[in-house]
């Protein structure tokens, strides 16, 4: 069993690197054809425009990982299967779940590098692409104006729109300025035409205008209108660079640039939100509920906060021994010097000035008997305060939901190597001379299935339509469902020297419809 082990893994390398270089080639092409024409538009170096591309290649490595593991495996088991290997496997006592154990172990193999993969490396290239975009995105801004849309020019409060932009020349036709920089004034320009272009020293912007009115407002003239016409009008617009500034700071990161922890902290942030919201809404109900029924108030009580989960602090707790050991040591700190004692200053007497004592407000009268009844009605929750509740209870629930759906993605696409595995030794030896045509149909018609079930869960636990636990897990469930079911049937057979291509397949089925409509 290690001789057939390490025969079958030996095997396997050749189809992965080649399954994964391709299929990673061509999703890289894609991206490029995508974004190349906008990159270099911009005017950007080719150093940038490959980190660019560079960047994007983590994120196209988890998608890819998954799909080359079932294509080495059908490539594989097939190409065995064909040449009769397994059939005189079969024939020496060994069982189908004997040829599985080494392709088991590489899966969960796999499996455990690539959730490595998604959840350590994946955010950090995330949030440097996301970072570099937005940067590459503030620069130029003539190229990035769009026809007939409002684009904002940054870094000011300019918000224009024009019917024809010319990229090249500048050029400008129809042009409708928003000017929302001061909360006090609200100006909109309309211009016939105009020109674009960068002042000399290539920092500012200027916008040339002809022929066009100013409609002004003031909010402390409420009662004044001004409109002012121009043959030509020009706006500078400060600092606006041609050239790449990289934005070092930290930015806040999304979903997509977070690791799993990092998302547990965002979770547990929400389910105390929402705790806390509920524990606002019952205080509401039990003090209307009180009011109405003339009971003394309570004071509102604090919902105990939720306790995380131990895979943060044991992964911290790893990351801890594994610097001790791999990390030199740090020398103790010296004794510090004695501090000098420092004499207190001295400080002038404090003049005591009596205060009047307070006068003795009178009891309040209990209200008489004939007092009516709209005067002593009960004072109850707004129904402001209550939707405000309402509304952090299902904020804090969406998000919630919305990062736990990216935790379970992480680990339900990393498992769906060992998915992949499974479905695909059990294609593989079902029909062990359809071939190729075996590795592109089964593995298309695997991928369609995994990942359309995978968009479409997103979609509805982001909803709160699912759980994200649900919705994430499910296609896994099907797939592994599915192979075992097919490697049970598999292992019932007593050889596969016979027949096992796809034409078979449809033989049955067109036998099927037959009875069926007999």
């Amino acid at each position: 069993m290690r001789l057939l082990s390490r025969y079958v893994l030996r095997q396997l390398i050749a189809p992965f690197c080649f399954s994964l270089g391709a299929l990673t080639s061509l999703m890289l092409l894609n991206q490029i054809a995508r974004r190349f024409g906008s990159l270099v538009g911009k005017g950007l170096s080719w150093g940038v425009i490959a980190e660019v591309f560079v960047l994007s290649l983590p994120f196209i490595l988890a998608m890819t990982i998954p799909m080359a593991v079932l294509l080495a495996v059908l490539y594989t088991m097939s190409h065995l299967a064909a040449d009769n290997e397994v059939t005189a496997l079969r024939a020496s006592g060994v069982s189908v779940p004997q040829i599985l154990q080494p392709l088991l172990a590489w899966g969960v193999l796999m499996s455990a590098l690539t959730f490595l993969f998604v959840d350590q490396v994946l955010p950090d290239t995330n949030a440097r692409l996301r970072g570099l975009l937005i940067d590459i995105g503030r620069k130029k801004p003539t190229f990035e104006l769009r026809e007939q849309v409002i684009n904002e020019v940054p870094p000011s409060k300019f918000f224009l729109r024009s019917s024809r932009i010319d990229g090249a020349t500048g050029r400008l036709r129809g042009v409708t300025i928003y000017d929302v920089g001061d909360e006090r004034v609200r100006r909109v320009i309309y211009a016939d035409s105009g020109f674009m272009a960068y002042a000399p020293g290539g920092r500012d912007l200027t916008l040339r205008l002809y022929h066009g009115v100013i409609h002004q407002y003031k909010t402390d003239e409420a009662e004044r209108f001004q409109i002012t016409g121009f043959a030509t009008n020009e706006i500078r617009v400060r600092n606006v660079f041609d050239e790449l500034e990289r934005n070092t700071s930290d930015q806040i990161r999304g979903d997509r640039e977070m690791s799993s922890c990092q998302m547990f902290a965002v979770v547990h942030d929400a389910d105390t939100d929402e705790a806390k919201a509920e524990a606002d809404r019952r205080f509401f109900l039990e003090r209307d509920l009180r009011e109405l029924l003339r009971l003394p108030a309570v004071k509102p009580s604090t919902a105990p906060a939720p306790v995380p989960g131990d895979y943060c602090v044991w992964l911290e707790r790893l990351r801890s021994a594994l610097k001790a050991r791999l990390l030199p040591r740090k020398l103790a700190a010296q004794a510090p010097a004695p501090p000098k004692l420092i004499p207190p200053a001295k400080t002038p007497p404090v003049k005591v000035v009596p205060v009047p004592p307070a006068p003795i407000q009178p009891a309040p009268t209990p209200a008489p008997a004939d007092t009516p009844r709209a005067e002593l009605a009960p004072r109850l929750s707004a129904y402001a305060e209550v939707m405000l509740i309402a509304a952090r209870a299902t904020d804090a629930g969406l998000q919630e939901d919305r990062y736990m759906v990216e935790i379970h993605k992480k680990w339900a696409i990393s498992l769906a190597c060992v998915s992949f595995v499974l479905v695909g030794l059990a294609m593989a030896l079902r029909f062990p001379r359809a071939g190729m045509g075996l590795v592109i149909g089964g593995g298309l018609a695997a991928f369609s299935i995994y990942y359309v079930g995978l968009t479409a869960g997103e979609t509805l636990a982001d909803r709160g339509m699912l759980s994200p636990a649900l919705s994430m897990w499910l296609p896994n469930i099907i797939l592994t469902i599915a192979g075992l079911i097919g490697l049970v049937l598999v292992n019932r057979q007593p050889g596969l020297n016979r027949g096992g291509d796809f034409r078979e397949l449809i033989d049955a089925i067109r036998y099927r419809v037959r009875g069926t409509a007999k």
